[in-house]
């Protein structure tokens, strides 16, 4: 079996886009809407935590998720990192029209670890 290096990254996201990501059988993010031209998962669960709990259960179904994976490493070192605002809030900046391949380079995979529900 070959072995490839990965990088381990979250994405906050709400109940819409999970059920998305659970029907790709949990390999695949969904495409992005047309006023979206990034897709940005972040480099710490902590970051992640704090946009699930803070922004997504203020919106939409107001649910909030963390996911987790893993991407091929040499694949994302392509990718800008950007921070945000504290050194804590790193994001990696990929482009709309490259999603479908970041995709197939996640090894294994999507998984939930933390979620936020309404708060009444």
């Amino acid at each position: 079996m070959i072995s490839v290096e990965t990088v381990t990254l979250f994405r906050p996201v709400g109940l819409e886009e999970l059920e998305l990501i659970k029907g790709s059988g949990w390999k695949a993010f969904p495409p992005r809407l047309p006023d979206q031209p990034i897709f940005y998962p972040v480099t710490n669960e902590g970051y992640a935590a704090q946009i699930a709990r803070d922004w997504n259960t203020k919106t939409g179904s107001r649910h909030g998720y963390v996911t987790r994976f893993e991407v091929n490493a040499n694949y994302v070192a392509g990718f800008d990192r950007k921070v945000v605002g504290g050194r804590e809030h790193e994001e990696l900046w990929v482009p709309a029209e490259e999603l479908e391949e970041f995709n197939r380079n996640i090894v294994g995979s999507i998984m939930v670890t933390q979620q936020f529900l309404p708060a009444d």
